[in-house]
């Protein structure tokens, strides 16, 4: 298994190898006070044997040298194999969050939407930082900038930027798109969204 080193790395992939042959692996994710894994894979023909135990030890080692506060995952929620493992290390099941998707569409311009990467680089720390204060505002210390910073880097995707009436912003999407991403070829997963709380308040119709 292979680890990641230092508190400022954003995520961490580790592999379970059998003679030589990657047999199962997991991921860890780090924004800010919230840390996150997933998915874990093992190879079917080898469940039950461990491994996937295996894969929780470096991954909750990183979330505490990350020094996360709040830690999550998502699995399969109808299967007792799955909630065992991780109710072993403390996870229990809070949330069933659906998964949904829809044809994409030509639609009409959005007022106020720009895109991170579209940003000269003089204007992305504001960004960037502006961001921060929308997703501290969901829960504290809550920060995706190096998410939106390594996938606009990564070519995974693009961040979308919400602009609010005032200096802040209303809304924000980051988006891995196509081949090589999360999401795969010919699609767009939205990885993390966030809306100001006063933004839905107020109607508007794009937060």
């Amino acid at each position: 298994m292979s680890a990641p080193a230092g508190r400022q790395i954003h995520c961490a992939a580790f592999a379970a190898t059998v003679e030589g042959e990657v047999v199962g692996s997991n991921f860890a994710a780090n924004w800010g006070s919230v840390g996150f894994f997933g998915p874990l894979t093992v190879r079917p023909d080898l469940w039950d044997q461990g491994i996937g135990r295996r894969l929780m030890e470096p991954v909750l080692a990183c979330f505490d040298t990350w020094e996360n506060r709040h830690l999550g995952l998502f699995t399969f929620s109808h299967s007792p194999k799955h909630l065992e493992l991780y109710r072993r290390y403390g996870f229990w099941p809070r949330f069933l969050t659906a998964i949904m998707k829809k044809q994409v569409a030509v639609s009409a311009e959005v007022p106020g939407r720009v895109l991170y990467g579209e940003l000269p680089a003089a204007e992305r720390p504001e960004a960037l930082s502006l961001s921060r204060a929308l997703t501290g505002a969901v829960y504290e210390g809550l920060s995706l900038e190096r998410e939106i910073m390594a996938t606009e880097a990564q070519g995974l995707g693009d961040t979308v930027l919400l602009e609010g009436a005032g200096s802040g912003l209303d809304g924000l999407a980051v988006c891995h798109c196509g081949a090589g991403s999360e999401a795969g070829e010919d699609v767009c997963f939205v990885k993390f969204g966030a809306v100001r709380s006063a933004a839905r308040r107020q109607g508007n119709p794009h937060a």
